[in-house]
């Protein structure tokens, strides 16, 4: 595709030895798109570094914030720089070399096809995740497939991070509104899309676990995910919503006993009782949210 009002949004925050390599790769795999560096204040230097790639490449920019306030700000900073400089097509894409530029092609190439909004999924068919432990994709996949099911969008991949976005899309959701609990907004921005009539669409990518550096993720953010996912899929289904929880607490605890998991030890026990009581959670938490919508 060659569209030159596109623009690769890229955040960080402390990837100074990343970021150089993840520009290049972006303006050799795609020469005709911009990129915007969005750094938060990064102790590592990792700002002045952006602003010398700017200074030596007219289509990297750079956006410096003051604070970290966390992923989903420095997106929506990124959008709005976009959004007032004319781009068509704005795209997310991690700073850490996960999102693979090379594999950028396959989402405009969809854009340019009709698409709205499009994944760069790990779990359609075709995507795969490298360099990951077993129980942690287990715990993303199956999270995933919870978060299809719920709020029935078909989408395999709604927590993916690496995505092609037009600014219709933007500009046609309150973007104010989006949740900020944890890295849920990925899956709010993208089920509003669905929600909204636009077209969005997943191609397949391979993730790769960084190499440089230090994930910015935590566990805590997959359980505080799936609790707001559950919340909005029991006031959008609220006559399946407890069966929902109930059948994908079974489907979890089976799936971790007939995984390879069962014979790893207390680590696949942990994470198995974490599933099992992430599920009963959930399914007190539909419940709940029913009971409340019916006495309203």
């Amino acid at each position: 595709m060659n569209n030159p009002s596109t623009l690769v949004i890229i955040p960080t925050y402390n990837e100074l030895e990343n970021l150089p390599l993840i520009t290049g790769r972006v303006r050799d795999a795609a020469p005709q798109v911009d990129v915007l560096v969005v750094d938060d204040n990064s102790p590592d230097g990792t700002g002045g570094k952006a602003d010398e790639l700017a200074a030596d490449d007219d289509q990297i920019h750079v956006l410096h914030r003051t604070k970290k306030d966390g992923l989903l700000g420095a997106y929506l900073a990124g959008f709005e720089w976009g959004k007032e400089r004319g781009y068509d097509v704005l795209c997310q894409m991690d700073a850490d070399g996960s999102h693979a530029p090379e594999e950028l092609h396959r989402l405009l190439d969809q854009i340019e096809d009709g698409a709205d909004m499009v994944i760069g999924s790990r779990y359609v068919e075709g995507g795969k995740v490298v360099d990951w432990p077993r129980d942690r994709f287990l715990l993303s996949k199956g999270g995933n497939l919870y978060i299809s099911v719920a709020l029935g969008t078909g989408l395999t991949d709604m927590t993916a991070g690496y995505r092609a976005i037009r600014r219709e899309v933007l500009e046609g959701i309150d973007l104010a509104e989006l949740s900020d609990a944890g890295y849920i907004f990925q899956v709010d921005l993208a089920y509003r899309a669905v929600e909204a009539g636009f077209d969005v669409r997943e191609v397949p990518i391979t993730f790769t676990e960084r190499a440089i550096g230090e994930s910015k993720l935590d566990g805590s953010f997959v359980k505080d995910s799936l609790v707001e996912v559950t919340k909005w899929g029991a006031q959008h289904h609220t006559t399946q919503a407890t069966e929902l929880a109930s059948e994908l607490g079974r489907l979890a605890a089976y799936e971790y006993r007939h995984s390879p998991l069962a014979g790893l030890g207390s680590k696949a026990k942990n994470a198995a009782t974490f599933v099992s009581d992430l599920a009963g959670e959930l399914g007190k938490l539909a419940k709940y949210e029913i009971d409340r919508k019916v006495r309203k």
